[in-house]
C-alpha cells in the first residue's frame, strides 16, 4: 500500500508535466472498467484514469463487474487475473463466448508462462506485471484504443470498398472519386437525377449505385426508352386495365408499379416520344399514374433516374425534347467520364473484369504485364468501359493477348500506332473456339468438358454435331 502511495506521488508529478502535452488519442469519449480485489490498486488506477477517460467504474469482484457490464458497454477493461470466486481469465473467456469484443488488459503479481498463454488465448490485448508504473499502463491503454480505432476504420473502409465494387463503379482517378462523392451525397434524397455520358461509360451502373446507396426499399427497374415502340410505351410504363385496347385480355401492372418505393431508370431518355414526355412530366409533378383505359389515379413513390448519350439542351432547341421535362429531370446532373479521360483506371478495371469474368467462365485469369497494360492505355477506346470488358472477355475465351484480340492496339515496339475500330469477332466463332479448346484439354471427354463449361452433355453434343454438319 505504501509502495502504491509513493507511486501516486510520482504520478502526480508526471501528470503535471504530461497534462500540458496534447494526447494523440482522445479518451474523453471512452469508458473504462477496473476490476481488482486490492483497494490500493483500484484507487491508484482510478486516480490515474479518471481525468483521461470520460467514465471510470470500479469493481472488486466478478459479480460486481458483471452488474456493471450489463449497464454499460465498456470500451476497455483492466482486470486482475486472480479474483475472488472466479479468475479474470475464466470470466473473459466466458464473455468472448457470449460475443463480447471489449479489449482487456490483464494485470497480475503472480505470472508464469502458462498464465500468460491462458490470458492470450482468452483474447487479452496486453499482459502487465505488478508492480507497474502509470506510464507503462497508459502506453498499453493507448495501444488498445488505437488498435480499436484502426479496426473500426478498417471495417467501415471494407464496407465502403465492398459497396463500391458491388456497384461496379471501379476506379481511383480524381474524376471518378468526385463523381462517386456526388452520387453518395445525392443518393439518400428523392431528387431526380440525369446521368450523361457516351455509350459504354456505365450509366446504368451509376444509376444502380444511386439506388443502392439510397436506402429505398423497392426495386431498381431499368427500361430502355429506345427499345419500346411509342404505341406500347404508355402501357409498359403505366400498365393497363382489361379491355383497354385490342389484345388487352387482362389487366397488367406497369413498370412504375413494379418500381414503387424504389427507382425507375429511364435509359436513353432522349429517345422517348414527345407525347410520352407529357405523361412523364405529369407523373413527376403529381406522383401518381393512370393506367391505360382507367379513370383512376394510382399514387406511386418512385425515384426517377434518367440517362442519355445525347445533349438534351441541344435536343430542346431542335424541338425533339420538351423544355419543361428537361428542366424537371435536370435537377442534378452526373456526367460519366469516357475511358479516354480515365486511362489511369485501366489496371483496376482490367483486374476487376479479369477476376469476375474468369470466375464466370471457369477459366484461369491472365496476368497482365506492364507492356500489355501500356498497350491498353494507348488505345482510344471509342466503346469506353464496355469495349474494355469485351476485350478482356475475348482474351480469356481465346487465350490470347489484348493485342491479338483488338486490332486497334499498337504492335510491339509501336505504341503510337492506334486505330479507333476493334476487330469484330462473331460470338459463334468465339464460342466454338473456346468449346473445342476445352474438349482438347479434357482429351475429348465430352462429359468432363461439359462439367468444365457448366453446360449439359446434351447441349455440348448438339453444338458439336451442328458444327460437323456445317463443315
Amino acid at each position: 500500500m505504501a509502495e502504491y502511495a509513493l507511486k501516486n506521488e510520482d504520478f502526480s508529478q508526471q501528470r503535471q508535466s504530461n497534462d500540458s502535452k496534447p494526447s494523440s488519442l482522445s479518451l474523453k469519449q471512452k469508458s473504462l472498467l477496473i476490476i481488482d480485489d486490492e483497494p490500493g490498486i483500484r484507487s491508484f488506477l482510478q486516480k490515474g484514469m479518471e481525468k483521461r477517460f470520460g467514465l471510470v467504474e470500479l469493481a472488486e469482484d466478478i459479480s460486481t463487474a458483471e452488474a456493471l457490464t450489463e449497464r454499460c458497454n465498456f470500451d476497455l477493461i483492466i482486470a486482475d487475473i486472480r479474483l475472488p470466486g472466479c479468475s479474470g481469465v475464466e470470466w473473459v473467456t466466458k464473455m468472448r463466448t457470449q460475443g463480447s469484443t471489449t479489449a482487456v488488459i490483464f494485470i497480475t503479481a503472480h505470472a508464469n508462462v502458462e498464465t500468460a498463454i491462458d490470458a492470450l488465448r482468452a483474447g487479452a490485448a496486453d499482459f502487465i506485471l505488478k508492480p507497474f508504473r502509470m506510464e507503462q499502463i497508459m502506453a498499453s491503454v493507448e495501444r488498445c484504443i488505437e488498435r480499436q480505432q484502426i479496426q473500426r476504420e478498417n471495417v467501415v473502409l471494407r464496407r465502403q470498398v465492398d459497396q463500391f465494387y458491388d456497384s461496379g463503379m471501379v476506379g481511383q482517378c480524381e474524376t471518378m472519386k468526385s463523381m462517386c462523392d456526388v452520387i453518395k451525397r445525392i443518393a439518400p434524397m428523392p431528387t431526380t437525377v440525369l446521368i450523361e455520358g457516351e455509350s459504354g461509360t456505365g450509366k446504368e451502373l451509376a444509376a444502380r449505385a444511386v439506388h443502392q446507396w439510397s436506402g429505398r426499399s423497392g426495386s431498381f427497374v431499368p427500361v430502355n426508352c429506345g427499345a419500346i415502340t411509342s404505341e406500347l410505351m404508355e402501357s409498359e410504363l403505366f400498365g393497363h386495365v382489361k379491355g383497354a385496347f385490342t389484345g388487352a385480355h387482362q389487366a397488367r401492372d406497369g413498370l412504375f408499379t413494379y418500381a414503387n418505393n424504389g427507382t425507375l431508370f429511364l435509359d436513353e431518355i432522349g429517345e422517348m416520344p414527345l407525347p410520352m414526355q407529357i405523361h412523364l412530366l405529369r407523373v413527376l409533378e403529381e406522383h401518381s399514374i393512370r393506367p391505360v383505359g382507367s379513370n383512376r389515379e394510382v399514387p406511386v413513390d418512385v425515384r426517377i433516374i434518367a440517362a442519355t448519350n445525347r445533349n438534351l439542351a441541344e435536343e430542346v432547341e431542335k424541338g425533339n425534347f420538351r423544355q419543361d421535362l428537361f428542366y424537371r429531370l435536370n435537377v442534378v446532373t452526373v456526367r460519366l467520364p469516357t475511358l479516354r479521360e480515365r486511362l489511369d483506371d485501366i489496371p483496376d478495371l482490367v483486374e476487376y473484369f479479369m477476376q469476375n469474368l474468369s470466375a464466370d467462365m471457369g477459366v484461369e485469369p491472365h496476368e497482365m504485364g506492364g507492356r500489355e497494360l501500356a498497350q491498353l492505355r494507348s488505345y482510344s477506346w471509342p466503346g469506353n468501359v464496355r469495349e474494355l470488358k469485351n476485350v478482356i472477355e475475348r482474351c480469356l475465351l481465346l487465350d490470347q493477348s489484348p493485342q491479338e484480340c483488338l486490332s486497334g492496339l499498337p504492335a510491339d515496339g509501336d505504341p503510337g500506332n492506334c486505330k479507333d475500330e476493334a476487330t469484330e469477332l462473331l460470338l459463334e466463332a468465339v464460342e466454338k473456339r473456346h468449346i473445342l479448346k476445352v474438349l482438347d484439354m479434357e482429351g475429348g471427354n465430352k462429359s468432363a468438358a461439359a462439367r468444365h463449361l457448366g453446360v449439359s452433355r446434351k447441349t455440348l453434343e448438339r453444338k458439336v454435331q451442328a458444327w460437323r454438319l456445317a463443315d
